[in-house]
């Protein structure tokens, strides 16, 4: 990491931590994490501002605030996998790659995939698995995960999603529409119950369903 990219990422941090206590692990994995190389090259200037920013195929990365309040909200610490729902432009993932020893993200949008692919082969992150498909599928292969996070909102959690989690106190997050609302919501499972907990309100694009291949 160069000099400039090491200050940017301090500032970032300063930044995050004026609006959210992070425990010193989320702080280090945004620090390794430079949002530039996720950005599109019109964008780069404003990689490390807390502005969500416009990708391909109307998606969005999200502001480095809400990532950080979402990786918080799944409560890293102790868990192995982590199973995201909409990879966009892999940021979120990498972020994830460094607290988690397996990470495994699903996207619907071909281009963002193989975009997020090459991203993560230049940074090393070898801990990350990817797969193109319509994320309500979830990975039955590889569940059951410890935590599921939710990069894109959605009316309801459907049982199937609730089905790949760990009954081993599991933490599923993902912004649930109510109303005209977004809330971020965090559900807590173990053997005999799934307890909601809502943090905050939020904005993401909707679940859409389906795959969007490369014609």
């Amino acid at each position: 990491m160069s000099n400039l990219v090491a200050l940017r990422q301090k500032k970032l941090l300063e930044e995050l931590l004026k609006r959210e206590n992070l425990d010193d692990a989320i702080l280090n994995a945004f620090f390794e994490t430079d949002r530039a190389v996720f950005v599109p090259r019109g964008f780069k200037n404003a990689a490390n501002s807390l502005n969500a920013l416009p990708l391909q195929s109307e998606q969005w990365i999200s502001s480095p605030l809400t990532v950080a309040k979402m990786t918080k909200a799944l409560e890293p610490r102790g868990a192995d996998s982590v199973l995201e729902i909409g990879c966009g432009s892999g940021y979120q993932a990498a972020i994830l790659s460094r607290l988690f020893r397996r990470v495994f993200t699903i996207e619907r949008i071909e281009g963002l995939l193989i975009e997020a692919r090459q991203t993560f082969k230049k940074l090393g992150l070898v801990n990350i698995n990817t797969k193109l498909d319509d994320g309500m599928h979830g990975w039955a292969e590889f569940a059951k995960f410890d935590r599921i996070l939710l990069s894109a909102s959605i009316d309801e959690i459907p049982q199937n999603i609730f089905d790949q989690l760990s009954e081993n106190d599991g933490i599923l997050v993902s912004p649930i529409v109510r109303g005209n609302k977004q809330i971020i919501t965090k559900y807590r499972k173990n053997r005999y119950m799934i307890v909601k907990e809502d943090v905050e309100e939020c904005l993401f694009v909707p679940i859409q369903r389906g795959v969007s291949k490369i014609n």
